[in-house]
């Protein structure tokens, strides 16, 4: 029986998954004989870091191409497998995804897919989705439609306004918010706009409506740089891939952060990205000079924990919630300061949770 995968095995499996990703496509070739080298453990961790960070078919796809370049089949079959597998997973959740979002059509309400196309064509450990629906119809929507059970809410949920829904023959969670984004559901005006700013793009045979793109990266900002405070390798490739595919509106994406109170880590998040990409592709990012003046720290701060690329929480993501929660209480938005108020608290309690049972389940 194998031994469990240790967190320090990760760290040359980040940097080698990194290069596959992210180098330039004549440079990959200097991976080859790495790759080839790989132990049986070494290949695992490779595997497993892939899944965690999403990025399963991009990464075994460069993969498989190198090993087929050098001739070596075997590795090559290897890799189409892992590729097929995970293909098959995809292909069964986007195929509930389709009845989901045609469910909430007939039903005349919103939704909008958020988060988990953005990944394309990797796909998420589940399905996320917002609506200005109101949560009784969506609760006895889904219950009626797809035989869903409620999963148990914890504290952490109750606040932000997600519910998670598991589906008969469906792997994946399906995590619904309602009303409401951020850690503790302080983004009210943000989110009762990402229905009316999404757009209808194709994945495969399917349409789905997807968020915008300044939503898409204030979306992200939110869940690494306010709540995670990790990114997975797909948060650097998906948000890279967005600001060189010219398709961000950056006076709107300032305007809609500032009005949102996190433009400060908006500005840190594409800095990050940024700068991990040209750590590996030698090229930053072209981001407008009011990014960078923005950002709080640069990409010097992050590093390889378990399976992450981690912010440091002291004092770099404390700085960005306490600049959050003061900007919040200038402009007078009382209910969102009282919630971002009881963000340490919740933090407090659920590292008490996991210290004292292992687990922070029913907090955060």
């Amino acid at each position: 029986m194998s031994q469990p995968l240790q967190s320090h095995a990760f760290r040359p499996a980040m940097d080698l998954l990194s290069m596959l990703l992210l180098s330039p496509v004549d440079h990959r070739l200097g991976v080859v004989g790495r790759l080839q080298a790989l132990r049986q453990d070494e290949f695992d961790s490779l595997v497993a870091l892939s899944h965690s960070n999403h990025v399963v078919v991009r990464g075994f796809e460069v993969y498989r191409d190198l090993m087929l370049g050098v001739g070596d089949a075997e590795k090559a079959s290897k890799a189409e497998e892992i590729i097929r597998a995970e293909e098959q997973r995809i292909s069964a959740a986007v195929e509930h995804l389709g009845l989901i979002c045609s469910a909430f059509a007939d039903a005349g309400l919103d939704l909008t897919v958020i988060k988990t196309l953005d990944h394309w064509p990797d796909f998420g450990s589940d399905i996320d989705l917002y609506t200005n629906a109101d949560p009784v119809a969506v609760c006895a929507l889904m219950k009626k439609q797809f035989n869903a059970e409620i999963a148990v809410r914890s504290w952490g949920d109750r606040l932000a306004g997600k519910w998670n829904f598991e589906l008969p023959g469906l792997s994946e969670a399906v995590e619904i918010h309602m009303r409401r984004l951020g850690q503790t559901g302080e983004q009210l005006a943000l989110a009762q706009t990402v229905p009316s700013r999404s757009r209808i793009l194709s994945f495969g045979r399917f349409q789905f409506p997807v968020s915008s793109a300044s939503d898409r990266i204030m979306i992200s900002t939110l869940q690494r740089m306010y709540r995670h405070f990790y990114f997975r390798l797909c948060d650097i490739l998906d948000s890279a891939s967005l600001v060189n595919s010219g398709a961000l509106d950056w006076n709107d994406l300032e305007r809609s952060a500032k009005l949102s109170g996190i433009w400060e880590g908006t500005a840190t998040y594409l800095v990050l990205v940024s700068d991990y990409v040209q750590k590996y592709s030698g090229s930053a990012l072209e981001l407008p000079a009011s990014v960078r003046q923005t950002a709080r720290f640069d990409g010097k701060v992050m590093y390889c924990g378990g399976k992450f690329l981690r912010v440091p929480i002291m004092p770099q993501a404390a700085g960005l919630y306490r600049s959050q929660l003061i900007g919040s209480m200038r402009r007078g938005e009382v209910q969102a300061s009282a919630r971002l108020g009881i963000l340490p608290w919740l933090a407090t309690a659920a590292a008490i949770g996991q210290k004292i049972t292992g687990s922070d389940k029913g907090i955060w």
